[in-house]
Order: structure tokens, then C-alpha cells, then sequence
């Protein structure tokens, strides 16, 4: 018989310790560390905690990282680890939940930018597409199809966002107090080099997306003439006109794919 594998079994107190420590490591000042490790070593585990997790999301978060500075992004930091407990043991997603932390959690402090919230999540989207696995399937949309006559196929890879901040343009030297009358409309997107890119819309531009999104059905023609019926414009085929040469552009971009094939073209896209 095969010899038989004993598992010790954790002591009573190894539960305990195991909580000691943890609490320690997150919260230093706060928690006391485990009776039986001396503090030179603690400090070991104190500093790759908080240097490996503030490293991390200072590469997801460059711009929040520039804008805050190095002491209000420390205080940051320790806010996150000891007030927020993450859902995922993954790196990747570590990013996500901080993000989690500053909408659910935290709320707005006195020391914090106005737009602390929304450029953290302009970083975060940057990120996300950059490691999607998402993949567009290239026998659902004919890239040189119709946008008019046809319905255009957005691309999963981009994600159409409103902010009250102009969250492209923030940075060290740039720093709304207040946000401007008008909302910034982008769209942010992954092309066909595995590049992030945005591109900075106007409220007409968005409303077409978002068409084309709500019903997938419909035409670029179908979507065009309803946005002219919106704007009640005097010669709605201006609006057509001027929409076919934004799908156009979009499509270029490779944030619209094409157009949607019917079912027979899939299938003889797959043979």
C-alpha cells in the first residue's frame, strides 16, 4: 500500500496570528503586529505589501499618480488597503477595484480633486481594453459593406463615455476646480494594432452611437434620419450627408468594424 500522506494540522492559534498579521500589514498604525514576530521583520512584509500594491496601480494610474503627488497618493494608498476588501486575487484587476473603493466606499474628501472619480475610471477603461480578451469576429461584420444602406457593427473594443471632467486633457498642470457647462463626450477604443486610442466627440456624435448600440437593427441611414428628426433640421439629408462621412471616419478608426452580414455571408465566410 502506498504510504500514507499526515497533513498536520494548524495549531488553535495560527488562525488568529494568521489575522494579526494580516491586519498589521494593512493597517500598521492601527493594528498591532503578532506577538511572536519581531518587528524588523514585519517590516519586511509592511513594505513589499504596500510598495508591490501602490506600484501596481501607480502603472494603471500614471495621470492620478502625477496629479495627486506622492504624499496624497501614499495616504491613497493605505485609505484603499485598510477601508477596502478586494473580490479577486488577480493583479490585473486590482485596478478595478480601486476604482470600487472611490465610487462606493470612499466619497468625496475634503484633500480630494473633483474629478478624482472620473479619471481614475478614463485610467481604468485605458487599461481594461488594453487587456481585454475580447475578439471581434471577423465574419460577423463586412469591413467594405454599406454604412447607409447597411447596419453598421460597432466594435466591442470601444466604449462610448461621458464625463462631466475633461479627463483627457487633466494632468499636472491642468486641473479643473469646477466642471465645465458642457459634458466631454468620448470614445475610447482598441484598434487593430492593439492600440488604445480616444477620440473626443460632440453630443450629435454620441447620440448616433448610442443609437446604433440601443438598436442594432436599424441602418446608418435608419439612425441619421432619426437624429435629423431629433434636431428638427431644415434639410435633413445635410445631417445624412454629414453622417456618412463621421461612419466613414469611425470605420477608418476601426471603431465600427462594417457592415452586419446576413446569416448566408457568415456561413460562407466560415467554409
Amino acid at each position: 500500500m502506498p504510504e500514507q500522506i499526515v497533513v498536520p494540522r494548524a495549531q488553535p492559534g495560527f488562525a488568529a496570528t494568521q489575522r494579526a498579521f494580516a491586519g498589521h500589514i494593512r493597517n500598521p498604525d492601527r493594528e498591532s503586529r503578532p506577538d511572536d514576530v519581531e518587528d524588523r521583520r514585519m517590516g519586511i512584509y509592511r513594505d513589499l505589501f504596500f510598495n508591490n500594491i501602490s506600484g501596481l496601480l501607480k502603472g494603471n494610474f500614471p495621470v492620478l499618480y502625477k496629479v495627486l503627488g506622492n504624499e496624497r497618493w501614499q495616504a491613497l494608498m493605505r485609505s484603499f488597503l485598510v477601508e477596502h476588501r478586494c473580490s479577486t486575487p488577480l493583479f490585473p484587476e486590482i485596478g478595478q477595484e480601486l476604482l470600487a473603493y472611490l465610487g462606493e466606499t470612499r466619497g468625496q474628501r475634503t484633500d480630494d480633486p473633483p474629478f478624482l472619480l472620473e479619471l481614475a475610471h478614463y485610467e481604468w477603461v485605458e487599461s481594461a481594453l488594453l487587456i481585454s480578451d475580447t475578439e471581434t469576429d471577423p465574419n460577423l461584420a463586412d469591413p467594405n459593406g454599406n454604412l447607409l444602406a447597411g447596419v453598421p457593427v460597432i466594435s466591442p473594443l470601444a466604449w462610448n463615455l461621458s464625463y462631466r471632467f475633461p479627463v483627457h486633457c487633466i494632468g499636472p498642470d491642468d486641473q479643473p476646480a469646477e466642471p465645465p457647462a458642457e459634458l466631454t463626450h468620448l470614445v475610447v477604443y482598441r484598434n487593430r494594432q492593439e492600440r488604445v486610442e480616444f477620440l473626443q466627440i460632440n453630443a450629435v456624435t454620441q447620440r448616433m452611437l448610442q443609437l446604433l448600440q440601443d438598436d442594432p437593427d436599424k441602418t446608418g441611414l435608419d439612425v441619421l434620419s432619426a437624429i435629423a428628426a431629433e434636431l428638427q433640421h431644415p434639410k435633413p439629408d445635410q445631417v445624412v450627408a454629414a453622417g456618412r462621412q463621421l461612419l466613414e471616419d469611425l470605420r477608418a478608426r476601426h471603431v465600427i468594424l462594417g457592415t452586419r452580414r446576413t446569416p448566408d455571408a457568415a456561413e460562407d465566410g466560415d467554409s
